[in-house]
Formats: structure tokens, C-alpha cells, sequence
């Protein structure tokens, strides 16, 4: 849900997923849509994974209850206005016994840069609020959603956007956020050990996200036919 660029998309496709990339972005799910087929004829895809795209609304989505196993919604709830008709829809579509992955901005970090900068969340289509985990598991909660597991990521990315606030959230020229990104790019491709030690010390403290596992109860729905995604929504 809100799947963005894709690429949890595209990870979960190279792990023998039956994938829906779902965004209110055409233009992202036209790129989104071509790299997917991209990786299918490139035999990237295992047998039995498959992947389609479906434009829509996150408050009101086209696809039948229960439709999915599993639903990650990464770094999106914090853009939606209501955020706990979004949570709804994610507890709607997936089945008894699935599970959903929600990540939004952790509290400390999102609130340096927003003090840092307005420009950071200020735009259209910006954030439009901070999380604290508390806030995020009650909404879950309120869902019908069993809150499980968390944990913070990205700590490596959190001084990241503190700089760029402070030159210019839009400079990207700027040769102290330029070389941060080079680092950022290389860590993510070689994913030396080193980087990774220091972002796992990092994670707990200023993790620019927060992980939040969810659980539909298997009560939740009982006796109901659960339908494959495939069967959820009207191709093309």
C-alpha cells in the first residue's frame, strides 16, 4: 500500500510473492509496472510469483476482504490525512491470520527535521504529522489489528536528512548532502560490514523509521471465504 518507487515491491517479487504494488501515483505505478515485468522476463521472479499494479485511494481500496496474506505500508500513513481509515482498510483487506508491516517516521528524528526545516514537510503531499509509537499501535489497535513486534531502521539516514534541512531540503547539489547521499548509495549497494555495525549501534537511538509488525485475529473474520489478490481486483 502506497507503494512508491516499489522497491518492497520488487524485493517481495524476488521472494516468490504474489505481488499487488497499489499507489494513488500513476506515473510512479507506470514505472513501478515496468520494472516488475522487467524482472519477470529477466527470470528474476521464481516460479509461481507474479506482480501487478492498481492505482487507487489507501482510505478506500478496490479489493475484496481479506484479500491478502500480507501487506506492508511503508513510509505512507504519515501523508494521508485519515491516516485510521487508511489502518481500516489495511485490517479490511487482509485475511485472518495475516500479517501487515507498517513503518512510518520514528518521533525523534522526524521532529528535528521538522524543526529544522518547514520546506521538509510543508509541500504537498508532505508529512502531515509525527508518530509516536504509542499513537501508531493504539491506531492499529483501534483497527482490530493485534500490535506485535517493533524495531527502528535507517539510523544511518537520520543525520542524513538533519543536513539536508539545514542547507536546503531541495539542494541537492550541495557538496556536504551530495557526498552524504554518495555514502548512502555506496553503503546500500556493498553493505560493508563496517556501515553496518555502526547503523545496527544507531538503529535504537535515531532510527529515521520505526517497524511496527500487526496481526489480523484469526477470530476477526471467522467462517469467511478468503479471496487470493488475484480474484480481488478487476485486471488492468
Amino acid at each position: 500500500m502506497g507503494c512508491g518507487a516499489g522497491r518492497h515491491a520488487f524485493e517481495a517479487l524476488r521472494r516468490g510473492g504474489r505481488v499487488v504494488a497499489f499507489d494513488t501515483d500513476a506515473g510512479e505505478l507506470q514505472q513501478v509496472g515496468a520494472m516488475l515485468a522487467a524482472m519477470q522476463e529477466a527470470g528474476e521472479a521464481p516460479p509461481g510469483a507474479s506482480a501487478a499494479t492498481v492505482r487507487g485511494d489507501a482510505t478506500a481500496m478496490p479489493f475484496g476482504d481479506g484479500a491478502f496474506d500480507r501487506v506492508i505500508a511503508a513510509e505512507v500513513l504519515e501523508h494521508i490525512p485519515g491516516d485510521q481509515r487508511a489502518i481500516r482498510e489495511v485490517a479490511r483487506v487482509l485475511r485472518p491470520g495475516g500479517i501487515a508491516a507498517f513503518t512510518v517516521p520514528a518521533w525523534l528524528p522526524e521532529r528535528i527535521c521538522w524543526s529544522l526545516s518547514d520546506d521538509y514537510h510543508n509541500v504537498r503531499g508532505g508529512h502531515v504529522r509525527i508518530y509516536t509509537r504509542a499513537e501508531l499501535e493504539a491506531k492499529l489497535r483501534a483497527a482490530g489489528l493485534a500490535v506485535g513486534a517493533h524495531h527502528h531502521a535507517h539510523g544511518l539516514h537520520s543525520p542524513y536528512w538533519w543536513l539536508k534541512c539545514a542547507v536546503g531540503v531541495h539542494d541537492d547539489d550541495h557538496p556536504l548532502a551530495s557526498a552524504y547521499h554518495k555514502l548512502l548509495v555506496w553503503d546500500i549497494m556493498k553493505r560493508p560490514a563496517l556501515t553496518r555495525l555502526a547503523e545496527r549501534a544507531l538503529n535504537p537511538v535515531i532510527g529515521k523509521s520505526i517497524v511496527i509488525y500487526a496481526e489480523k485475529p484469526l477470530a476477526a473474520r471467522a467462517g469467511q471465504a478468503v479471496l487470493r489478490p488475484e480474484q480481488a481486483y478487476a485486471a488492468g
